[in-house]
């Protein structure tokens, strides 16, 4: 199969096409032939090095999440057969024409691969930080990126459960936060002077996304850091601050979240859809922080 991979650790630059070996399915997992690849903040933070696990190999594989039709399943799955649309979390990379997953879910019809493909992480890490937070009906979350992936997903999550979400995010994006159901307020100086204007009573809990360095300002006005979470700022580890960074992957939840955004309960932005011989260009763009949304591979 063709695949983008890196044989060292760097830049955008690194990554090249190379013909792989077919990845196979080991029992409970699915193969897919790719419709639609995720691009991540993650990936880059792998390409560069900063996240790689002690026992990396090369070449290597970038990619977290996928889409596409079922093309062999591993032992014990009975859950879908060969010709079924799936999404879900892969093992051993992405980008590339086949890849396995691990934790899926089915989709239906209606539900087309690029957009599904912006689902899985999001979910995930949106689910597993809202637990985290504990937050409650009738509490109020700040939300630091609530226009990104994950910022997103937390902020409707939060709001179909019950809570009033205040969310920060660029002075283009405002219109954007408040679609989700949010109130939405600029990032920037002054930011946590705007928060208490719009929360008088003070907020309950805080999702920091952004990694902008709010996390002294969170604490001052949370009274404290035991509902604070970041999943973007290294800070928290000189700070006694929650970094959440461990997924916590559940079929059952991927399938709620893609029901939903079948439904039109969750939304999604997808930026920009390029071709997967373009991943240098798309990390890049991820890389910058400035992709507006998520950033899609096609094969």
């Amino acid at each position: 199969m063709k695949a983008i991979v890196i044989d060292r650790f760097g830049g955008p630059e690194e990554l090249h096409e190379a013909e792989l070996p077919d990845p196979q399915p080991r029992p409970g997992q699915v193969r897919v032939r790719v419709e639609a690849v995720g691009v991540n903040p993650a990936d880059g933070k792998a390409r560069s090095g900063l996240m790689a696990a002690p026992d990396t190999t090369f070449p290597l594989v970038p990619g977290l999440e996928a889409a596409g039709v079922v093309d062999a399943v591993g032992e014990g799955v009975t859950d879908v057969a060969v010709g079924d649309r799936v999404v879900g979390f892969a093992e051993g990379g992405a980008y590339a024409e086949l890849a396995v997953l691990s934790t899926y879910a089915a989709l239906p019809d209606s539900l087309d691969a690029t957009v599904a493909v912006s689902l899985p992480v999001a979910g995930e890490t949106a689910r597993r930080v809202l637990r985290l937070l504990d937050v409650r009906p009738g509490e109020t979350l700040l939300v630091h990126g609530a226009s990104g992936a994950v910022g997103a997903v937390a902020t409707q999550l939060a709001v179909a459960g019950g809570a009033t979400v205040i969310g920060t995010a660029s002075a283009a994006n405002q219109d954007r936060v408040a679609a989700l159901g949010a109130t939405p307020t600029t990032y920037g100086e002054g930011w946590l002077e705007r928060v208490r204007a719009l929360a008088p009573t003070g907020v309950d809990a805080v999702l920091d996304a952004s990694g902008a360095g709010v996390l002294d300002g969170s604490v001052e006005l949370l009274g404290g850091a035991d509902r604070l979470v970041t999943i973007a700022d290294p800070a928290a580890f000189t700070r006694n601050i929650t970094f959440s960074g461990t997924s916590e992957r559940s079929a059952e939840e991927l399938a709620d979240l893609v029901a939903r955004r079948a439904s039109g309960e969750v939304t999604t932005t997808i930026s920009r859809v390029l071709p997967l011989a373009e991943a240098a260009a798309a990390q890049q763009l991820s890389d910058s922080g400035r992709a507006g949304g998520k950033l899609v591979l096609v094969p």
